[in-house]
């Protein structure tokens, strides 16, 4: 079985990818809901939780482990490793690499959260993949917040979701990073700003062919899901159509 972790519900955007391209995997998803978001948290705390997720997922006999959280990967992936040396250890971060490649105006951007705003990990990703392109961090307190609520039509967020990219599209930003996996979920609403002025980067596919490398004799299981959460488990499932996931669905066990 492959455990695949988030603070939430973010983490099911990677879920979706992962489960698109290892159809007959076995995946325990867990979401932290009870301690979620995790963007404003201190690094002891992420830290506290990660290695918690990952000694509760291998008890439950997951051999490979997938961070599908930028935050807690740029904060505790390294301590999960050393945790659980034997286990295949996959982490999300930010597409700081394929942005710097691809963009054509020299400007990118990467909207993630407090945490992730403020990390080493960031820091260094950027210093080795965009050396020479001027890179805008910017910081979205909420956003996963209201992806957890299911409240994908708040005007108040389709009103700060424009008034936080339209300055970056002013600056001559073509390429714009989800460095958050609960933003893949507001991609419909940052479109609708960006139009064909940028492109958004995501890494969830990214994600998946990492893990469809290391997964070996998991890949071939049964095909089926389960969905564990530390607080609310039933609005795991019951998110699903909601967020577009009924493929998902079809897998519960």
């Amino acid at each position: 079985m492959i455990g695949v972790f988030d603070s939430g519900l973010g983490g099911l955007s990677v879920l979706a990818a992962l489960a698109d391209a290892l159809p007959h995997a076995d995946f325990c998803y867990y979401a932290d809901t009870a301690h979620v978001p995790y963007g404003n948290k201190t690094e002891a705390q992420i830290q506290g939780r990660v290695t918690a997720i990952g000694e509760h997922l291998t008890r439950l006999g997951c051999g490979l482990l997938v961070v599908a959280c930028n935050t807690a990967t740029a904060t505790a992936v390294e301590a999960l490793r050393a945790a659980h040396p034997g286990i295949p250890v996959v982490g999300v971060e930010p597409g700081i690499k394929p942005a710097a490649q691809e963009t054509k105006s020299g400007r990118i951007a990467v909207l993630t959260t407090e945490a992730t705003a403020n990390s080493l990990r960031l820091k260094q990703l950027i210093r080795d993949h965009a050396g020479r392109v001027e890179v805008f961090v910017e910081p979205c307190p909420g956003w996963a917040t209201h992806v957890e609520m299911l409240q994908l039509d708040d005007p108040a967020l389709a009103a700060d979701v424009r008034a936080r990219i339209e300055p970056l599209l002013d600056k001559g930003v073509d390429r714009i990073v989800l460095g958050c996996t609960h933003y893949s979920f507001l991609a419909p609403l940052l479109n609708e700003v960006l139009g064909q002025r940028a492109q958004l980067v995501d890494v969830a596919a990214a994600v998946a062919r990492q893990t469809q490398r290391l997964a070996g004799a998991l890949a071939r299981r049964g095909g089926k899901l389960q969905l564990h959460a530390s607080a609310h488990p039933e609005r795991l499932r019951a998110a699903l159509p909601r967020l577009h996931l009924g493929r998902l669905a079809a897998r519960l066990v």
